[in-house]
């Protein structure tokens, strides 16, 4: 493909702008790998966002960049992407996160950003030729998909502990679990770096290829767009997103440190497998269905279902309001950038 020609100074802003996004999902969706450990009481808030952190960078030595390559070259075709249409989708995808935070509803970045650059590329093309099926149907697919294989495998998880632990007393088996917990939260948090920082990853890639100064060979892809994206998204975690921790941690389901360890665990398992295929999965889905998993193993009238119901309405609603939003600043780009 032949690129695109842009300023060094227009580059240099959309990338800042990337990393600005990779921030914010780590703001918004950090609070998802934290909220069982904090409502357990096995961290502190403050230590329960440093451990999610760390371990949102350790991702970057796990997986290989294998979404990133699904975001930069297998949602849209890149001949239609150019900085405008960045502009368009990283501005839509902030826009969504920030109002998304502020009400406290833990909807996708991962789908905001992927809204933003499917709406943005669309309304450059005025059709939806650009879009590649292959990759934007499974993100769909995935949808419904992450969140029912989070549930199940935090419902197994949750029926496997209570045979194995069925001769502890409850105060045996949660003694062991204030220690399993941390594992567990910490396995997730390496899924949520693995698969959200590569998302991020991949627009700047894609950027670049539209800039004419990188190819779809992986190798063109410079490493400290990985380590600026990891880093970014690990700061964003420590900063962290109180306001979904509530909603989370709290008003799903009441989890302690069994329940909790379980649905990290389901979760984990669930981000590690897509990450692992190249699947930009929602990290919010997969932890949403963990949860709820785990607190229908226990009673299913223990589940809000209504809270639940709210928050599918949130998932739908997230990649069109996202292309929306993109839409209109892809026409605000292009009339005064």
């Amino acid at each position: 493909m032949e690129g695109l020609t842009m300023s060094i100074w227009t580059l240099g802003v959309l990338i800042a702008v990337a990393l600005a996004f990779d921030f914010m999902n780590g703001f918004h969706d950090g609070a998802n790998s934290i909220s069982t450990i904090v409502a357990t009481g096995a961290l502190t808030p403050k230590q329960a966002v440093l451990f999610a952190a760390f371990f949102n960078f350790a991702a970057l030595w796990i997986f290989q960049l294998k979404v990133a390559a699904t975001i930069g070259k297998g949602t849209v075709d890149p001949q239609f992407v150019d900085y405008y249409v960045i502009f368009g989708a990283l501005v839509g995808a902030l826009a969504w996160n920030i109002i998304t935070w502020y009400y406290g509803i833990p909807s996708s970045s991962s789908h905001a950003l992927v809204g933003g650059l499917v709406g943005a590329t669309v309304a450059k093309a005025q059709s939806g030729a650009p879009i590649i099926w292959q990759g934007f149907g499974k993100i769909l697919a995935f949808i419904i998909i992450s969140p029912l294989v989070g549930m199940l495998i935090g419902g197994l998880l949750m029926v496997l502990v209570a045979w194995i632990f069925k001769n502890k007393s409850p105060h045996q088996a949660g003694k062991f679990f204030k220690s399993a917990q941390l594992f567990a939260a910490g396995a997730y948090s390496l899924g949520h770096g693995g698969n959200d920082a590569q998302k991020t990853i991949g627009i700047i890639w894609l950027l670049m290829i539209t800039a004419g100064i990188a190819t779809k060979d992986q190798s063109t892809l410079p490493m400290w767009v990985v380590y600026s994206c990891y880093f970014a998204i690990a700061w964003g975690t420590y900063l962290g997103g109180w306001r979904i921790v509530k909603t989370m941690g709290t008003k799903i389901t009441k989890l302690n440190s069994i329940s909790g360890s379980c649905a990290s665990m389901g979760g984990a398992i669930t981000l590690g497998l897509a990450t692992l295929g190249g699947i930009p999965v929602s990290t919010t889905h997969t932890i949403t269905g963990a949860i709820i998993g785990v607190g229908a193993a226990n009673d299913v009238k223990a589940v809000r279902w209504a809270i639940t119901a709210n928050l599918f309405v949130a998932w739908v609603l997230t990649i069109p309001a996202a292309g929306l939003i993109a839409a209109i600043f892809w026409w605000l780009g292009t009339k005064f950038m």
